[in-house]
């Protein structure tokens, strides 16, 4: 049966166009994809994105036993303090990718994908032994708003939030009453919050920042915009551009790994080999040369050899053309500007390699 968030009913109110995702009945667009894409990149979107998970790691072991799943050193994590990161398996695949926030000592909040909450509690119930540690999935009584756009900081400052926190850092706010966390934290490569917020004042959340917002511009964004915003900063997605058979290093986030971490993790083997001999395939930005599309799964080629697959794909509505991630074969006379095709309706399409992020990020936060 697919799952509603708290807010299922505010977004039929709204008109919005229903659709499944990773078992959610969610918003996918309230007007146009284009137009909220636009509101976010000018001015400030609402977006409902509680499907995402929230899981409470605690105990006397926390920090050595998130030390052993993700490549990232946790231990540099001070108080209030996050780190994106991803949950490896012993081949150094992505399991998921995540978000760790330090609550203070010994406690740690997770924040995961929709779409693989339980394969995340399951690796790590399976990963427990030995470790002093408790796993709490918190997902069912939390929601989660994000507020993003050049303006959403000066509308959440409007709001009585002077200090608001620091980049990649989590803190203890207060808006309208309701007690939440706010995290300088978000997907669309703009400046903004997201607010966890206890279920029963989500409603009311929703609607007084709807309210509230308005000299700000502020609108709905559903999952269509949702999508187009964080391809045009090219943020991975988990089931397109990451998979338990890609390592951090072949996705372009060797960045995200410790090169000086001395525990061990799982996949540590692995991905040190690849930090240190190179990787057989990597992604790569495109932007086609017509007006066609290159879409999930649309085979790549160079010199009329097969050489990789398209990731995600899509119109940039900034840009204003068509734009996709794409893993390949690591060829070495293949680089930014050159020429690459694209298998499209049985017809090659030629697009350029080009520098990623697509548009220039505004939220100063490399991921």
């Amino acid at each position: 049966m697919t799952k509603q968030t708290f807010l299922h009913d505010k977004h039929v109110a709204l008109g919005a166009r229903m659709v499944d995702f990773a078992g959610w009945d969610m918003p996918v667009q309230y007007t146009s994809i284009i137009e909220e894409h636009k509101t976010v990149r000018e001015a400030v979107g609402l977006f409902d994105v509680s499907h995402m998970g929230e899981i409470i790691v605690y105990g006397d072991d926390a920090l050595p036993f998130l030390n052993k799943l993700v490549p990232q050193d946790i231990k540099k994590l001070t108080d209030l303090k996050a780190v994106y990161c991803q949950l490896t398996n012993k081949k150094g695949g992505i399991i998921d990718d995540l978000i760790i926030y330090k609550l203070e000592d010994n406690k740690y909040l997770i924040i995961a994908n929709a779409s693989r909450i339980d394969e995340d509690l399951n690796w790590m119930v399976r990963n427990k032994c030995g470790f002093d540690v408790s796993i709490v999935n918190e997902s069912h009584n939390y929601s989660l708003l994000a507020v993003q756009g050049p303006k959403a900081c000066d509308l959440i400052r409007s709001l009585g939030v002077e200090d608001l926190p620091p980049f990649f850092t989590i803190k203890r706010g207060e808006l309208f009453n309701i007690n939440v966390w706010i995290s300088r934290t978000g997907y669309t490569g703009e400046d903004g919050v997201e607010i966890l917020v206890r279920n029963e004042f989500s409603e009311y959340l929703w609607d007084k920042l709807l309210e509230a917002g308005k000299p700000f511009g502020i609108k709905p964004i559903g999952l269509g915009a949702r999508d187009t915003l964080r391809l045009e900063a090219a943020l991975h997605l988990y089931g397109n551009d990451l998979d338990e058979n890609t390592t951090p290093v072949e996705a372009g986030l060797a960045w995200s790994v410790s090169k000086t971490k001395t525990e061990d993790y799982n996949g540590k083997k692995v991905i040190n080999e690849q930090l240190e001999h190179g990787v057989s395939k990597k992604l790569i930005g495109l932007k086609m040369l017509d007006k066609n599309i290159a879409r999930h799964g649309y085979e790549v080629y160079y010199n009329n050899n097969k050489a990789g697959i398209i990731t995600s794909g899509g119109i940039s509505p900034i840009r204003g053309d068509n734009i996709a991630l794409a893993y390949i074969k690591n060829l070495d006379n293949l680089s930014v500007g050159s020429t690459i095709q694209v298998m499209i309706r049985d017809k090659l399409h030629d697009a350029e390699v080009v520098k990623r992020p697509f548009v220039p990020k505004n939220n100063k936060v490399n991921i």
